[in-house]
Parts: C-alpha cells; structure tokens; sequence
C-alpha cells in the first residue's frame, strides 16, 4: 500500500510564475500559472516525466479530482514546469520528490509543442520536455496530497489496451510523449535505450495516433527541433 502524505508540498503555489517561451522555446518573460491556463492558455514551458521500473512497466499516476483541468485522468509519472534558471531535467528531478517523495536521476528525451482545450474552463498551450528514468525501489513511493490520487504500474500491452479502449481516461500531453517515444536524445542511459525499444512497437503508435485524433481534432501537437 503505498503512503499518502497529509501535508501538501512547500512550494509556494500562490506565487507560482511560468516561463513564457516563443516557437523555439526561447524565454520571453513570465505569468501567473492561472492565467497561462486559461481557455486560449499562454505558450509557456513544461515537462512531463516516464517512469518505468526494471520490468519495462511503465508508472501512472492519477490526477487529483481538485486539480483545475484533467482532473482525476490518468497520466504519466509526474507533470510540471521549469522554474527560472532550471534545465528540463533539473526541474523534473527537483519535482520527483514533491509529488511521489522519491528521487531518480532523468534523461531527457525530446519536447513537443501542443495546444488543447479542457471543456470551457481552460487548456494547455506548452512546450513540454519528455524526461525519462528508472525507479530501482518502487517501495518508497509516498503521494502528496492534492497532487495524485491513485498510482499503478502497466505494461505496454495494459495500456495498448486502455488507450485503444478509452483515450478520454488519459491526459493529452502524455499521450503525445508517448507517441514521440521513437524521436530521442542519443545521448541517453544505455539502460533508457532498451526501455525505449521495448516501447517502440508499430502498433502502440498506431494506437497512441488514434487516440489523439480523440484530443486534438486540430492537430494542433508537433515534434520541437534542438
């Protein structure tokens, strides 16, 4: 049973600032997260982290039902924002212990532009840093409340499933990371290499296109070059 900690993290959300980018993903300013979230939302930097264990499976988390959009959808690891003067992955390593009270050394993978809407209360318009990594000890996982409500563990054929079956149970941006799985930084973790190929079967992407077709009937989500 994993552990759920009472006390949410002490970041100081009140005053939390995102970094406003342009098309290549340079620094332009920043605003209030609220407002960057808004229905037409502010182009602004993100990341968005997969965690699989030594067996290949891949760790989900669902979103708190409080959360303002997507809320209690199933996503990836961990989702979040670069804070000023963080790099992709310095920013998801110092997020880690924040919403699952663990840490795990990342690799970063690529970024992807996209923009959708959550229903009239607001969307997501990011440039959004894929981060990769392996949790060695799954047991010290201990949720924060008011982040994630619920974890589980799938393997690609669980989720080939559940995505072909179900795409609106599933975050837009993970699918995304997911589906640019195949477009990675060389210069990952050797051990990263071979989860990635596990990963990187035809029918996933074929599965994972579908089901954006599901979130973005504009198209409106694109592969970033360095």
């Amino acid at each position: 049973m994993v552990e759920v900690l009472k006390e949410p993290y002490s970041g100081d959300k009140m005053a939390e600032y995102l970094i406003l980018v342009d098309k290549d993903d340079n620094p332009i300013g920043t605003e209030e997260k609220v407002k960057c979230h808004l229905p037409n939302g502010i182009l602004h930097r993100a990341f968005t982290i997969l965690l699989f264990n030594n067996e290949g499976k891949l760790l989900l988390t669902q979103r708190s039902k409080s959360k303002m959009l997507w809320p209690g959808d199933w996503d990836g690891t961990v989702a979040s924002h670069p804070r000023k003067s963080e790099t992709y992955v310095s920013s998801g390593e110092r997020r880690l212990p924040e919403e699952l009270g663990i840490t795990c050394k990342l690799d970063y993978l690529n970024k992807f532009e996209y923009h959708v809407p959550y229903k009239n209360i607001g969307s997501e318009n990011e440039i959004c840093g894929t981060l990769i990594g392996i949790l060695d000890d799954p047991s010290k996982i201990k949720l924060v409340e008011d982040e994630i409500s619920e974890i589980r563990w799938v393997t690609l054929e669980q989720l080939m499933q559940e995505v072909n079956e179900s795409p609106q149970i599933f975050c837009p941006w993970m699918l995304v990371a997911l589906y640019f799985l195949q477009k990675s930084n060389n210069d990952i973790d050797e051990k990263h290499k071979n989860i990635l190929k596990l990963w990187n079967t035809d029918n996933f992407k074929e599965i994972v296109e579908k089901s954006l077709k599901y979130h973005f009937p504009d198209n409106k989500w694109e592969l970033k070059t360095e």
